[in-house]
């Protein structure tokens, strides 16, 4: 086996079919079954769209919806937007992800489903993956793209594990009644409360995304989600209509622990970190979907040319450290700068005022937090194989 990808979300599929398309043999656990739902935004910049399509996915049949402006608000009510000048859309990953794993089963990518690595190793030149089931697949290449948090992160002794972080993320879809102001399919929304913020996008068949981001102290302080949101969420004006005018799609939210927005390493005991894995945004910034499916390809660029001769192991650990920092060290730094703006009432509330008296400057931000469209990712990566 030439790779094995640990983690079937968009990194991890996005990096087995480059590498199927280059004729290596690829093995991609995933410890569900597709589809299923993720706790994520689940708004999509532009710049990843003409490569998604150059894939073979029709977005626009998928059902995915156009996004073109951007608002926040601070819990007081306040609220600014502003366009997006490069725009984005609005796709669930429960039907996104399903649409890359069937391609990827097309392709010849093998799938092992419910199973979840319990071990990696490095040895001899080659690696050894232990499952949960007692299988062990041997390669001579491992990407992790296991997410935010894995067993494997603690086996690995990676550095962010050992400082407990204090966030969680919460996910529905919701369904709005008719014609209420606070839903607009044109709009990605960010409305800030005490202690966290909540992002609001529409996807696909008339349904919206809602993601919130906040604390464990909060969490046990009111002893269960729906009163979390019943005391702190809707004491803002925007999230009160929301949810007090649209119907939940399913019973009990998406939830996560410990979401650590630490900084990581790209490679970690020869294993190449793609997506999550290998740094996460703050979910403020919106742009983490793009960024996964950009490392993903990234990862698998590289893997190819050092599994076709290329590259040395040496030589490919180094640029792909050097190459993933210069991708994306500038959005993740911004993110959390930024990020120390929201979820305080009289920061939030100051920030509208600041960026409405500044517009340039929201955008600016924005802008920093987002890569350029690429039709064509090969030219720039051949670069890197070359360089």
């Amino acid at each position: 086996m030439d790779v094995t990808i640990i983690g079937g979300g968009l990194a991890g599929l996005i990096a087995g079919l480059e590498l199927t398309r280059a004729g290596l043999t690829v093995t991609l656990i995933e410890r569900k079954t597709y589809p299923f739902h993720k706790v994520c935004g689940e708004y999509v910049s532009n710049e990843v769209r003409p490569y998604l399509e150059s894939l073979g996915l029709p977005l626009t049949g998928m059902g995915a919806t156009r996004i073109d402006r951007f608002q926040f608000t601070a819990p007081s009510g306040r609220s600014l937007e502003t366009a997006l000048d490069l725009g984005g859309f609005g796709i669930s990953r429960f039907r996104l992800d399903h649409a890359l794993y069937e391609l990827g089963k097309r392709e010849g990518i093998t799938f092992l489903l419910n199973r979840q690595a319990e071990r990696c190793t490095f040895s001899g030149d080659s690696f050894s993956v232990t499952l949960n089931t007692g299988e062990v697949i041997r390669s001579r290449l491992v990407i992790g793209a296991f997410g935010k948090r894995s067993k494997l992160d603690k086996q690995l002794d990676r550095r962010f594990m050992r400082r407990p972080s204090p966030y969680i993320g919460v996910k529905y879809h919701i369904r709005p009644a008719e014609n209420r102001p606070e839903f607009r399919a044109d709009t990605v929304a960010l409305h800030n409360f005490q202690d966290g913020y909540c992002g609001l996008s529409s996807i696909e068949d008339g349904n919206y995304c809602l993601c919130y981001l906040t604390t464990r102290a909060q969490l046990r302080r009111f002893g269960s989600v729906p009163e979390l949101e019943k005391a702190v969420l809707q004491r803002n004006p925007y999230l009160k209509a929301i949810y007090g005018h649209s119907e939940l799609l399913y019973e009990k939210p998406e939830v996560i622990n410990e979401v650590s927005f630490a900084p990581k390493q790209a490679v970690e005991d020869h294993i190449l970190m793609a997506g999550d894995s290998a740094g996460l945004i703050t979910p403020l910034c919106g742009n983490g979907m793009a960024m996964a499916i950009r490392g993903g390809w990234l990862a698998a660029d590289l893997a190819s040319g050092f599994l076709k001769g290329r590259l040395t192991r040496a030589e490919l650990e180094r640029r792909y450290r050097s190459a993933w920092s210069d991708q994306f060290d500038g959005r993740l730094r911004v993110g959390r700068i930024t990020q120390r703006l929201f979820g305080d009432e009289w920061l939030s509330g100051a920030a509208v005022s600041l960026f409405g008296a500044v517009p340039p400057l929201l955008r600016g931000v924005i802008r920093r937090t987002h890569g350029e469209p690429f039709n064509d990712w090969r030219t720039p990566a051949k670069d890197l194989i070359s360089g």
